[in-house]
């Protein structure tokens, strides 16, 4: 057999550290953003802009095994959202069909925001979707739109990403921040390689004929309160005082399960946040 061919749109952070752990695997990856200068090699580039109609010149030409559509908006909001993830994934979908590509598998990177959970409930692939915020709902419409592409489609829902050139929380420690006790507000993460090893993880196991679900949450073992997280790294950090503003988090309040992924075979590298924070905070 060949190896797959898997063209990651969106190649960023996650889609680079994706697009290696594939080309370590024999797998032939091409890398699409707007601009390609910094794609690690051996991932091929592709320059494109997804608000530009035309296909660019460097799409690649023959059978396209796996899709990755990988974006992140411009802009926090409502118009940059729905140009990332409804109008740019049609614009893909396009491409494909202009090329008469079938990809067998879609995955496409969504988020826990789809969720309006906020009293601490488990929430899992299953658990009822009604987000209350507009890029919670344009990202439920756009995993619609991949899933009535015509090609089979999984969504990924990730959790926080955090990890090296992601470590907001750390920097916000330093500062001073707190958050409540009580009520909990509880959190969920997922450190950025095990996002990536997921992504592999589920195009691996397609490849071997494996049936993938419609869904997968990528969040690591441990939801866990945000002060607890906070708290934890002040100790970490020498912070013996905190003497910040309080702080509140929206995106809090609920604990997302990553059975499912668990269930199929999958293991993060960093089960929880003292793990991944732990080699951050590392000499």
């Amino acid at each position: 057999m060949s190896a797959p061919v898997v063209l990651i749109v969106g190649c960023g952070d996650v889609g680079s550290r994706l697009g290696l752990r594939l080309s370590a695997q024999g797998w032939t990856v091409y890398g699409l953003r707007r601009q390609t200068a910094a794609l690690p090699a051996p991932i091929r580039p592709v320059a494109a802009d997804l608000e530009v109609a035309d296909c660019p010149a460097a799409w690649p030409s023959g059978a396209l095994d796996y899709l990755v559509y990988a974006v992140a908006a411009q802009a926090q909001d409502e118009a940059s959202y729905r140009r990332a993830y409804v109008q740019g994934l049609q614009q893909v979908l396009d491409w494909l069909a202009l090329h008469q590509q079938r990809p067998k598998r879609l995955l496409f990177l969504s988020s826990t925001g789809v969720y309006a959970q906020h009293a601490g409930e488990w929430v899992n692939e299953d658990s009822p979707t009604q987000p209350d915020s507009f890029n919670g709902r344009i990202l439920l419409e756009a995993e619609q739109l991949a899933q009535h592409s015509g090609y089979p489609a999984t969504s990924v829902r990730l959790a926080g990403l955090y990890g090296p050139g992601r470590q907001w929380l750390i920097n916000q420690v330093r500062q001073g921040y707190q958050v409540p006790a009580e009520p909990p507000l509880y959190s969920n993460r997922i450190h950025v390689e095990d996002a990536a090893g997921l992504l592999a993880y589920l195009l691996e196991q397609d490849a071997q004929g494996r049936t993938l679900e419609r869904c997968y949450l990528g969040v690591d073992d441990e939801p866990v309160a945000l002060h607890q997280v906070i708290d934890w790294l002040a100790r970490q950090l020498g912070q013996t005082a905190m003497q910040g503003a309080l702080g509140s988090r929206r995106a809090g309040s609920k604990r997302c399960s990553n059975a499912r992924a668990r269930g199929l075979g999958w293991q993060p590298e960093y089960p929880g946040y003292q793990q991944g924070y732990g080699a951050i905070l590392a000499p």
